[in-house]
């Protein structure tokens, strides 16, 4: 059965949430068929496919692009897509065409945007124009130039602005909240005040879900590994074995063999 936002929101309190990210037909269909309810098309393939530094340079092209490649190999889980650096930060009207062209073009379920009770009447006007949002704070990537990548909620004030923040995003309408990088004692806390899903990364194992980095927890990706990243499979280090035994085999001319050659 094809998960929605409400199905999504449905699970709090019933039953932890897996989420991955997914940037391609082939991955997004492994992943889907894996059971996996939410899939983010997160703005992290800057990093993990096109080969930047950060998610600034990421475009909106870019995303609908990767978003239309894993909404085609999906059949079941949700498909949340973020929203670029700049495609939402500009005015209200302009935020909502964006978002619109990801559930219009690109065939997503839903849009994920960062940041804390200052997105508020933005969530409120998109979902109120059938826009359903996941929202995000703690760490947000976007405002690396000015957060840096580092835990986000430690001081008392700090906590205090995310536990308020994370309230007024659930009042104005988001069905989910992905923590990023904030103390475990701080996430759970807001997953007990709230009444929508929140889906951690680095956030402890209180939150409702959990979210990974594909490329992370495959090996995949050899830039900077966060302390909250799992490998479950080097696929990475198998993918070059194979490449290397491919190659031998052509230099020695064993590939291809009479088995893969036509009469």
């Amino acid at each position: 059965m094809k998960m929605t936002p409400s199905r999504l929101r449905a699970l709090k309190g019933k039953e932890p949430i897996p989420a991955l990210t997914a940037s391609d037909t082939a991955n997004a269909r492994l992943v889907d068929a894996a059971g996996i309810p939410l899939i983010l098309v997160g703005d992290s393939l800057g990093m993990t496919v096109l080969g930047y530094e950060t998610t600034l340079s990421v475009t909106l092209d870019h995303m609908l692009h990767h978003t239309a490649a894993v909404a085609r190999g999906v059949q079941n889980a949700l498909v949340v897509a973020d929203m670029p650096f700049m495609t939402y930060q500009v005015n209200d009207d302009e935020a909502v065409r964006n978002a619109g062209r990801f559930l219009q073009e690109a065939g997503a379920d839903a849009v994920k945007l960062e940041g804390g009770a200052e997105r508020a009447g933005l969530v409120r006007r998109l979902v109120q124009n059938g826009i359903p949002v996941m929202a995000h704070i703690g760490l947000t990537p976007q405002s690396v130039k000015e957060l840096g990548y580092k835990v986000q909620g430690r001081e008392a004030a700090a906590a205090e602005k995310m536990k308020s923040d994370a309230k007024a995003l659930a009042d104005a309408g988001a069905f989910a909240l992905v923590l990023e990088a904030c103390p475990a004692a701080l996430a759970e806390s807001i997953t007990t005040a709230i009444p929508i899903p929140t889906i951690g990364i680095g956030a402890g194992a209180g939150c409702d879900g959990q979210i990974l980095v594909l490329h992370d927890m495959l090996g995949m990706f050899s830039g900077f590994t966060p302390k909250f990243v799992k490998k479950y499979a080097d696929i990475g280090e198998q993918m070059q074995t194979a490449f290397h035994e491919y190659a031998e085999e052509v230099r020695t001319r064993t590939f291809p063999a009479p088995k893969h050659t036509y009469d």
